[in-house]
């Protein structure tokens, strides 16, 4: 269906509760009964829509993405609530009480900028998403605070707003875009709107050469779970200022502007920096924090001889170093007993799995260990260790 308007009707919402939960394996046999007392095609889109549910379920969790109207575009491009909500969070901080919310897609940051109590105009050319939007608004009874419309973003007057955020499509038809002038609206447009604005925030891919940041901005990497979810430039904040911002939390690394660290002999413990701090930039602010330096120049990994705690990267005990040898570490990992084995690798051309296939038979010994595939001073090498303070290590020792 090209649109939402049939699953908005009261038997289309029946019909989304009657196949809430349905397991893949059983929509041909929930299809087949359905279609006896519903038009086919209004039962095919509601087992669409459950199915994007559930998908959705990761991003919004199960009680919100249950209510939420999405397009299988929405779904893939939208924030994860917990990003969305630190944004509104900084955004109300900031003293913002109303935002032009550009390109909203199905609403995600809509609903967050609206539960900090922030009144939002949603802005999305595509009917159907911008639809999905305001049934999203309705869902959740925000739509007292969310304004809906479908518009060209370049056409809207912002001026009443207190801040502007935008978040351009990065997907087009050939998949992913990496280039920012490529953008939907282009970045540079996007950049005019947020000066234009008093306050601004702007949605890139975190992949941004840092090169392409206007003076103008502070960049924001942030993660969630450790996981690298997006970059944000925002303006008539701290303009030139770095940050790393770790989820849940929020934790946030400001940079110092420090040099790069010194390259070092690798020591008792191997710190492998979280992945917003890395596209941010910041692992010499972390290795200041931990008296360490990098194990080679081009490797984001930090050595030091001590432990000690940070949120901004895990610490891992060091027990054994060798030049790239896989029949060495075959031998060594079947030594300490080892049937458990995390691969990691920076720097290095070889893959995991293939790694792990050839070292580790199965069933060979009860113990775990952590090898990390790198450049030791230029030089292939193999860390092996495991996360410290677990309990057991390739070594034995905790």
């Amino acid at each position: 269906m090209n649109d939402l308007a049939p699953l908005l009707s009261a038997e289309g919402r029946a019909l989304l509760d009657l196949v809430r939960g349905t397991a893949p394996a059983d929509e041909l046999a929930v299809a087949t009964r359905l279609r006896r007392a519903h038009p086919a095609d209004l039962v095919s889109a509601a087992l669409g829509q459950a199915r994007l549910r559930q998908r959705a379920a990761a991003k919004f969790g199960a009680e919100d993405a249950e209510r939420m109207f999405f397009t299988p575009n929405g779904v893939e491009q939208s924030t994860r609530a917990s990003v969305a909500g630190h944004r509104a969070d900084r955004m109300k901080a900031l003293g913002v009480t109303s935002v032009a919310d550009l390109c909203c897609g199905i609403g995600g940051d809509a609903i967050a900028l609206a539960r900090a109590g922030i009144r939002v105009l949603a802005v999305d050319r595509d009917p159907v998403t911008a639809e999905a939007a305001r049934a999203n608004a309705d869902a959740l009874g925000l739509s007292g605070l969310i304004e809906v419309r479908e518009a060209d973003v370049t056409e809207v007057d912002t001026g009443g707003y207190d801040a502007v955020f935008v978040d351009p499509a990065r997907r087009g038809g050939r998949g992913r875009i990496f280039d920012p002038e490529a953008y939907s609206p282009p970045l540079s447009w996007a950049v005019g709107a947020a000066l234009a604005a008093p306050r601004a925030a702007l949605k890139i891919a975190p992949g941004v050469p840092h090169e392409a940041i206007p003076a103008e901005a502070e960049a924001e990497w942030i993660s969630d779970g450790g996981d690298v979810k997006e970059a944000v430039l925002w303006f008539g904040t701290e303009p030139g200022a770095v940050r790393a911002t770790l989820l849940p939390g929020p934790r946030t690394l400001l940079g110092a502007g420090l040099p790069d660290p010194d390259v070092r002999p690798v020591g008792r413990y191997l710190y492998e920096p979280d992945g917003a701090v890395i596209r941010a930039h910041l692992v010499a602010d972390v290795a200041r924090r931990l008296d360490g330096g990098l194990i080679d120049e081009t490797i984001a990994y930090i050595t030091a001889d001590d432990l000690r705690p940070t949120p901004y990267a895990t610490a891992y005990e060091i027990t054994d170093r060798l030049p790239f040898n896989v029949k060495k570490l075959k031998a060594l990992l079947r030594e300490r007993g080892v049937g458990i084995l995390t691969v990691k690798k920076r720097g290095s051309a070889v893959e995991p799995e293939e790694l792990r296939k050839k070292v580790l038979p199965k069933g060979q010994g009860p113990n775990s260990a952590t090898v990390f595939l790198t450049r030791v001073a230029g030089a292939p090498t193999m860390l092996v260790g495991a996360p410290a303070g677990s309990a057991v290590t390739a070594g034995g020792a905790s």
